[in-house]
């Protein structure tokens, strides 16, 4: 990531959460943020952009039209789009639901921090780890990112 400008997406129906989100990213820089309301959207986006896939995914799991349940389910079928790392992003944290997206494929997990200096955190925490680790070696132990 030294000098390369990273593309991230963020699929999330709640504009305040997008906006705050936006903010973050426009703090840490060097970042392309996208931003799409609900999962019919992503999975549109995704199929259209094949040369411009992020680097990360950012997913609610509430979204209408979609769940980001359906769409992690679909992402990590299609072959050109199962190796986009995905951080599920939601205001609950389900153990039960936590650890079925574990297994589903997702590399990390967030819950929404209620203040925009812990949403930058971890944020930041999720690009350090995207930037310095194999994300195919998951570690459940580490699933969770915390701010």
């Amino acid at each position: 990531m030294k000098n390369t400008k990273l593309h991230l997406l963020i699929a999330d129906d709640d504009i305040d959460d997008c906006d705050f989100f936006q903010e973050a990213i426009d703090e840490i820089g060097r970042i392309t943020l996208s931003v799409l309301n609900d999962g019919v959207a992503l999975m549109n986006y995704l199929s259209s952009e094949p040369v411009n896939y992020p680097n990360l995914i950012f997913l609610d799991l509430n979204m209408p039209k979609k769940s980001g349940l359906q769409c992690l389910e679909e992402i990590k079928a299609i072959d050109t789009l199962k190796n986009i790392p995905i951080i599920i992003y939601s205001t609950s944290l389900d153990k039960t639901v936590v650890d079925q997206l574990y297994d589903l494929g997702a590399h990390h997990y967030i819950q929404k921090p209620g203040e925009f200096a812990n949403i930058k955190k971890v944020v930041e925490k999720a690009i350090a780890l995207f930037s310095s680790t194999n994300l195919e070696q998951r570690s459940k132990e580490n699933f969770i990112i915390q701010p």
